[in-house]
């Protein structure tokens, strides 16, 4: 059974300065000109996000841009510190909002599909607030990746540099969903992985 009355938020992780790919990768498009961000938004709003967070720090002013309208933006003022500077922003506006849980996609996944997503929501369990879980790919940890309110904090005080929240996850036994049948999931790294 599906509670319909929680709330949950969908985080777009997008404000490293994608210095392998040569570039913000928040500014990205598909070959047909779809930036990667929209297609995140979309993406977790079609999974079942009552909103979805856009973490945005290096050229924010040009990829606000590109962020949906039903979407919103987080600027994350110390993005250099790596990724534990965007997700710390991105659980603090969560839990402004008053979200029960956040489900977590980083911008460089233009292939993800929806199908993950819910399956990881529905996996998770209920109540949302105290459920941990994530999608792996022929056991490989990926995203998107489901934390409860619940391990905020918990989260927040191991966040360091480029680390996100996998050691969190690893600690805490989070439930690994099995999604290699949907999708790769792989994130992009290099332009020349972009066909």
């Amino acid at each position: 059974m599906v509670d319909h009355h929680r709330f949950l938020c969908g985080l777009v992780l997008a404000a490293g300065a994608g210095t392998r790919f040569g570039g913000p990768k928040a500014l990205a498009r598909e070959p047909d000109g779809t930036a990667w961000v929209e297609l995140a938004v979309r993406m977790l709003r079609d999974a079942g996000c009552d909103c979805v967070l856009v973490a945005l720090g290096a050229s924010a002013d040009e990829a606000r841009a590109l962020v949906p309208a039903d979407s919103q933006v987080v600027v994350v003022e110390d993005w250099s510190k790596g990724l534990s500077a965007a997700l710390r922003a991105g659980l603090s506006a969560a839990s402004a909002l008053g979200a029960e849980a956040m489900l977590i996609m980083p911008v460089d996944t233009p292939g993800a599909t929806v199908d993950a997503a819910t399956r990881v929501i529905e996996r998770a369990g209920d109540p949302l607030s105290t459920a941990l879980a994530r999608a792996v790919y022929a056991g490989r940890p990926g995203h998107p990746v489901l934390i409860g309110r619940d391990h905020w904090d918990g989260l927040a005080e191991t966040l360091m540099g480029d680390s996100g929240a996998g050691p969190y996850l690893s600690a805490h036994h989070a439930i690994a969903v099995e999604c290699g049948d949907l999708w790769p999931g792989e994130d992009i790294d290099l332009r020349d992985q972009l066909s």
